[in-house]
């Protein structure tokens, strides 16, 4: 019986290990949109089993990482724009919210934190770089809502930012005019939250905010198919 719990225990350890494995190469960009992920040629690059491998999988077609197709099998998530388009919509509510239960339980050092982050952002539109730009960004975000107090909430706030840095290694690399304006909501969201401004005006300008990427990627999708 104790040897069938740690044949068991073990073999959760090893799919516990295949999944952040094959996590991080998706989202490094090393398994790019439709490479697929044969289980085989896994094992021998990963010297794991292929039952721990299978379940890893499983895992990340449920984070929406990978998708099953007919005659082909397992593959990296291929998403196209609509799909980007929606992420940045779910994730503005999300982060409207979250941003509004986190303001109030900011300390002044997390708010100076969160405007130092937002300078260095600043500083990169001189030599414009939207990889490190939307890096930076996402430190901004996440500066502010370290503070959650809903865990779950978090969670899915990190799920929908993960699917997104797959989806677009860069949304500012195809709305580079987008960033300076960026910046310049983030300081006035800063300027609300230090001025103890009310929880539905703090949500209705940081979901407005996302929103507006999602508007301008919108466009300038719409340009590139005139």
């Amino acid at each position: 019986m104790s040897s069938a719990k740690g044949s068991t225990r073990a073999n959760a350890s090893k799919a516990e290990i295949s999944y952040e494995l094959l996590r991080s190469r998706i989202l490094d960009g090393t398994y790019g949109p439709g490479y697929r992920l044969v289980m085989d040629q896994l094992a021998r690059e990963t010297g794991v089993s292929t039952i721990p491998l299978r379940e890893a999988v499983r895992r990340l077609q449920s984070d929406g990482l990978v998708e099953v197709v007919r005659n082909i099998g397992a593959r990296v998530a291929v998403f196209d724009a609509a799909q980007v388009e929606h992420a940045l919509q779910v994730l503005a509510r999300l982060e409207g919210y979250a941003t509004a239960i986190s303001a109030p339980l900011m300390t002044p050092e997390q708010l100076a934190r969160a405007r130092a982050v937002n300078d260095r952002m600043v500083e990169a539109l001189e030599e414009f770089d939207p990889v490190s730009f939307t890096a930076l960004n996402r430190e901004f975000h996440f500066a502010i809502y370290a503070q959650c107090p809903d865990e779950h909430l978090r969670a899915l706030l990190e799920a929908e930012w993960a699917r997104l840095d797959h989806m677009r290694r860069s949304t500012f690399s195809h709305v580079p005019g987008r960033a300076r304006r960026s910046v310049e909501e983030h300081e006035h969201m800063l300027d609300l939250i230090q001025a103890g401004a009310q929880a539905q005006e703090i949500e209705r300008v940081a979901c407005a905010h996302k929103i507006a990427t999602a508007d301008a990627l919108h466009k300038a999708q719409a340009k590139n198919r005139g």
